[in-house]
């Protein structure tokens, strides 16, 4: 290469100016070489697909039934009912029953306890827990014995201050404020010290709780719980909320048979009054969609959309850009992305009781003001959510044994107790791994955990109970509180516990994809249809379909950036997606790769229109599409790594230097940015250069210069897979000018072009 090629600070390529060599490469080599598993990979995750073959003809014979599409009778059929009479039975919620409350353990007793507390006027506390099944359970209760004129009051920990459970500060606080019957709603079962304490003043608790018990129950008048040995009720399975509205069904019949009867559509009326409050913390705490609780979700879900108490219409008018008078479609994803995170965000942040008080109150304007509220505390806890996942991502960068482990057990002084549980959640989501954050306050640390499939967190806590001050939760989210001291101890006996459970096997995400979908059957109306299988959730999953070699047509960014819109199309049809939480560099995907996807289907509504939407789950590049881009990279590898001699057209000209460093510098800007080569290379040749298009190899050969010669930095950050092979990039502050011949790597290319054939 005859040309000169010189970078210097603000300016392109000069010619003569002063060299300054900084050699980055072999910086860039060692690192990845020694520290391989410091970048964060986009593993490939595991596709599982369902057959689409109808061998006998159940499936059409269910299509014909229910006049649906091939499709919905596919996902019926696969999800276990077999026949025309079963599958018109789910849709239309035949065999689903609200059950006989008193078949719960010590319903009796704890109705007999609370009947004699209303006609007393004892002074009743209702002792909740602070996320959304809590305060729905504390809010039902409150408004049934209000309703019934009793004295009552609730009372809601603190997360900061006083963390989960019942606690004997606030017992003696209660018993003082003249207290003589407390009930607890989702919490309690484990809280055998503090009952027996509030015993000992003088004051009853009734216990209601859907948590796992322990060996022993608290000995309080009553503890209610579907998980208790000794139950006899058919479904486990029902959120706090749903034990609550259990406990009012059982007081509404035992008050009216004292009266005279019971009347008829009693339990209709209850519904009525406050199935909502029973599917928004059945929804929220994630709990199985099935039997009870996929009527107990259906009906709520129908109220909330006809007409839903003024709190909840409030909340969704502002989650929803503050449109008012719009009846939105109800569905459980609504409550799971828009409802229950702000409802949440209330304990986590601020104080739970403002929660309750948006249920309470029947005054429009005051719930409006209190929603406002809320969607400002989720914001702030938005961002402290961020923050944190932001520390554990960079320590785990510098500590890859961490995020290897089988238990990812991390914890700081300081943390905010309430959203460490979220941040949990996220980081088992992305490593795949159980893992539990402890915030420490001096001595004593508050933990919250989340599991995966195969390690039942309760049980592996109480392997370690000897170490823990105190702990409760479910099988895949717990709490717990443990001193400086014994941190070290808990956390190698909980990866001994998982490793024993879950094998030394990396672990893996498979998507569980419902069926393949043909581009042909995309429609508003296989859209719409889907909406049969309602409510959606735990056990009852929102259908995820599959379909092949698609071309991507753009790739834009939405949402400032963080989300991306793709235009497909397949067999001549074309099709608008969206990818939430990955930008278009993220994705990695360009303007004419071909690709497969996992997507869920949904019915997009803007500005009175109403279109078939691909929600996409997970995308990857055709098989094709792949063999092609590990071939590129593999002959950049034979050009890096052999001696021989080179073809002078595969070096970079001086244009190519210009072109890729000002692209970066718009990229990256001041900062380190991620560049995904794929979509970098598409940038550069969309226009095409003057002198011809750029290819894969000239792009690595260019980067590796700059790298060499210190105009950037560059490391490796993901090469899990060739079409999303990404580099993080640096642009140092360069005070003089570089001159690129006079970096080794640029010295040792061009005098292969010159050897002898």
């Amino acid at each position: 290469m005859a040309q000169n090629c010189v970078l210097g600070k603000g300016k392109g390529l000069t010619k003569n100016a002063i060299p300054v060599l900084f050699l980055f490469a072999f910086l860039k080599t060692l690192f990845t070489k020694n520290h391989p598993e410091r970048f964060t990979m986009i593993k490939r995750k595991l596709w599982h697909a369902a057959d689409r073959s109808d061998p006998d003809g159940a499936v059409a014979a269910i299509a014909a039934r229910l006049g649906v599409g091939f499709p919905t009778a596919l996902l019926l059929w696969h999800r276990g009912y077999k026949t025309p009479d079963a599958a018109a039975a789910f849709i239309h919620l035949e065999t689903e029953i609200l059950r006989d409350p008193f078949l719960l353990p010590d319903m009796i007793p704890a109705c007999e306890r609370i009947v004699a507390a209303l006609d007393k006027q004892e002074k009743i506390v209702i002792y909740g827990d602070y996320d959304v099944d809590g305060v729905t359970a504390v809010s039902l209760l409150t408004l049934y014995l209000r309703e019934k004129g009793g004295a009552v009051d609730y009372y809601i920990p603190n997360r900061l201050g006083e963390g989960y459970g019942v606690n004997r500060e606030a017992v003696k606080t209660l018993v003082e404020n003249g207290a003589s019957l407390i009930i607890t709603v989702d919490t309690g079962v484990t809280a055998l010290d503090e009952v027996a304490y509030a015993a000992s003043l003088g004051c009853d608790v009734v216990v209601t709780d859907h948590h796992e018990c322990r060996e022993l129950l608290p000995k309080a008048v009553a503890v209610v719980n579907p998980h208790r040995p000794d139950n006899t009720y058919p479904f486990t399975e029902l959120a706090g909320v749903g034990v609550a509205f259990k406990l009012v069904t059982a007081l509404e019949m035992t008050l009216q048979k004292r009266n005279g009867g019971l009347t008829v559509g009693f339990l209709s009326d209850l519904c009525r009054r406050y199935i909502d409050l029973v599917a928004l913390g059945t929804v929220a705490d994630v709990m199985p969609l099935v039997d009870e609780n996929r009527l107990i979700v259906s009906m709520g879900l129908r109220y909330m959309e006809q007409n839903a108490r003024p709190g909840i219409r409030a909340l969704l008018e502002l989650a929803d850009g503050g449109k008012k008078g719009q009846k939105k479609r109800m569905t459980s994803s609504v409550i799971s992305f828009a409802l229950a995170p702000r409802i949440n965000a209330a304990g986590r942040i601020s104080t739970a009781s403002r929660a309750v008080e948006l249920f309470l109150t029947e005054d429009r304007e005051q719930a409006v003001a209190i929603a406002t509220e809320l969607c400002e505390i989720n914001r702030r806890r938005q961002a402290e959510e961020n923050k944190i996942v932001e520390q554990i991502t960079a320590r785990i960068l510098e500590d890859p044994d961490v995020g290897k482990s089988p238990v990812i057990v991390l914890h700081e002084d300081g943390w905010n107790h309430g959203v460490i549980g979220i941040v949990s959640s996220r980081i088992t989501e992305k490593y795949n791994r159980p893992s539990i954050l402890i915030s420490f306050d001096g001595e004593m640390g508050k933990g919250s955990g989340r599991s995966v499939k195969g390690l039942n967190l309760v049980e592996a806590l109480t392997h370690c109970s000897d170490l823990l001050v105190k702990y409760g939760g479910h099988e895949l989210a717990a709490g717990l509180t443990v001193t400086k001291e014994n941190l070290p101890a808990f956390r190698q006996r909980l990866c001994d516990y998982a490793r024993e459970h879950l094998g030394d096997e990396e672990p893996t995400v498979t998507l569980e994809i419902d069926c393949e979908l043909y581009p042909g059957e995309i429609s508003l109306r296989q859209a719409e249809e889907l909406n049969l299988l309602e409510p959606c959730g735990t056990m009852n999953p929102v259908p995820l379909f599959l379909m092949s070699d698609l071309e991507v047509l753009s790739a834009v960014p939405i949402g400032a950036g963080h989300h991306t819109k793709l235009l497909l199309e397949g067999e001549g049809r074309r099709f608008s997606a969206v990818c939430f939480g990955s930008s278009p560099e993220e994705l990695g995907f360009a303007a004419g790769d071909r690709c497969d996807i996992a997507f869920n289907l949904n019915v997009n509504e803007f500005q009175g229109s109403r279109s078939e939407q691909l929600v996409i789950r997970d995308m990857r590049h055709a098989a094709e599409e792949e063999a092609r881009f590990a071939a590129r990279l593999s002959d950049y590898q034979t050009v890096r790594e052999s001696s021989a001699p080179l073809d002078a057209s595969l070096l970079p000209k001086r244009e190519d230097f210009v072109s890729v460093y000002l692209r970066l510098k718009r990229i990256v800007g001041g900062e380190e940015g991620t560049v995904c080569l794929h979509t970098f290379l598409y940038e550069l040749n969309n226009p095409p250069a003057q002198n011809g298009p750029m290819t894969y190899t000239r792009l690595r050969l260019c980067l590796d210069i700059l790298a060499d010669a210190g105009v950037i930095s560059l490391t490796e950050k993901d090469l899990s897979l060739p079409a999303r092979e990404r580099f993080t990039v640096s642009i140092p502050n360069l005070e003089q000018k570089v001159n690129l011949e006079k970096s080794c790597l640029f010295k040792q290319l061009t005098a292969r072009t010159t050897m002898p054939v």
